[in-house]
């Protein structure tokens, strides 16, 4: 492979993939070879190699796959480092004209190509800083003493507020996609005590921002016997590991990306913690006009994440604008036992967390004043009603996360196959 073309300097190889680019210049063919791990500059020398692989060379198209063969040479001038002298070239399927050339093309043209544009270098590396981060996270959680515990995609019960499901026929009954896998790692931490699930869930925003998808990745870790400090280290710990993982491993794709790695550099432990009211004060000492009770919304929260170096972790927000689950706090039972935590540069809110409400009959009373149906949520008392503990968890979600450590302008780059509002093909 191209990303180890290095320990075979001197020696003869064969490359497979597709062609990049081609160029020529006199009695010399260049092409350039992706074949999905890096990329390598292939030089044919008239005269040196067999007169039908020099005509293919000038002849063969973008995106055809090949095989080419010859010796590998340190050339520091070339992409990568390296260059391969050709002794040969075999077709291995001719392209139609690619649609995709080296032009500028405009984003609805590459959307609607995203099958395509997939094979560009710019996505290319999203998507390996994208496993690089997965792996990185789930990693630290499973060093950690953290469970894996898959949960339902097909659910009975609303995790996050009833206006953004999506409803689902199953053999007569209504039910919908998961906004979230929380409600089922609380039971699952219940038996292993530290869990986390990991995989797709489901809002029915009708928000064309860019930040929402209508399907996203997220990480869900939920712990027994953890208050809302330990939450939210465990959060910053998490991110920051992550963040510098992806600094460590991913040089070459970052710097594809031409990512500031100083922005990257600072995101160390600790994290700045602000309350609400204090986000509030800042909001209003930069001219936003927002009052205590308000919710945060996208200008809010770039404001807020552009005023810190790291991310700010803001906590105890009013428990009236968030989730029913949400224990309040005893010394204010108008604020919620949560946080939210902000990425820095403006690329807002990464991870939403809290410490969950424990006690049966005050859950009970929580179902009952959002006119949610009781008897979904019967398993979930039961979580309460057979040995109640303390428990707190958060959700990362995965593609605001990349967006951010890749420095990208539009959540769509951060998976391969986004689902945006009236945006379902590919």
């Amino acid at each position: 492979m191209i990303e180890r073309i290095g320990t075979s300097t001197g020696q003869e190889v064969t490359l497979t993939g597709w062609v990049y680019n081609k160029r020529s210049s006199g009695k010399v063919r260049f092409v350039i070879l992706r074949d999905g791990t890096g990329i390598i500059q292939c030089v044919f020398l008239k005269n040196q190699v067999p007169e039908a692989a020099f005509e293919l060379a000038d002849s063969v198209t973008q995106e055809s796959s090949v095989a080419i063969s010859g010796t590998v040479r340190e050339e520091k001038r070339a992409p990568g480092g390296y260059e391969l002298t050709a002794t040969n070239l075999k077709l291995i399927q001719i392209a139609e004209p690619y649609p995709i050339t080296p032009k500028e093309h405009g984003i609805e043209f590459l959307m609607e190509h995203r099958h395509l544009w997939l094979r560009s270098a710019r996505q290319n590396a999203v998507l390996r800083i994208r496993s690089e981060i997965v792996k990185a996270m789930r990693d630290y959680l499973d060093e950690n003493g953290f469970i894996l515990g898959d949960t339902p995609i097909l659910t009975p019960a609303a995790g996050e507020g009833t206006t953004t499901l999506f409803p689902v026929d199953y053999y007569g009954e209504q039910v919908y996609l998961a906004q979230t896998g929380q409600l089922y790692n609380e039971a699952i931490a219940a038996s292993v005590r530290k869990t986390y699930c990991f995989g797709p869930t489901f809002r029915a925003e009708k928000s064309k921002t860019r930040r929402h998808l209508m399907e996203f990745w997220m990480l869900e870790p939920e712990v027994a016997f953890l208050d809302l400090a330990g939450d939210m280290t465990l959060a910053e710990e998490l991110v920051a590991y992550t963040v510098q993982r992806v600094l460590a491993k991913r040089q070459p794709e970052l710097a594809v990306l031409e990512r500031d790695l100083t922005k990257l550099e600072a995101v160390k432990v600790p994290f700045h913690r602000i309350s609400y009211k204090e986000a509030i004060e800042l909001l209003q000492s930069k001219g936003k006009e927002v009052k205590l009770g308000d919710d945060f919304g996208g200008d809010e929260e770039t404001l807020l994440g552009e005023s810190f170096d790291r991310p700010v972790m803001i906590h105890h927000y009013p428990a009236a604008i968030k989730a029913f689950y949400m224990k309040r706090d005893s010394a204010d039972p108008s604020l919620a036992q949560c946080f939210d935590m902000i990425a820095s540069e403006g690329y807002g809110e990464i991870v939403g967390g809290s410490e969950r409400e424990d006690d049966l009959k005050e859950m009970e009373k929580r179902i009952e004043e959002n006119r949610l149906p009781l008897q979904a949520y019967g398993w979930y008392l039961d979580v309460r009603r057979y040995g109640s503990f303390p428990h707190s968890g958060f959700g990362l979600g995965l593609e605001r996360t990349v967006s951010w450590i890749c420095g990208l302008k539009h959540i769509r780059e951060t998976i391969p196959f986004p689902r945006m509002l009236e945006k379902v093909y590919p």
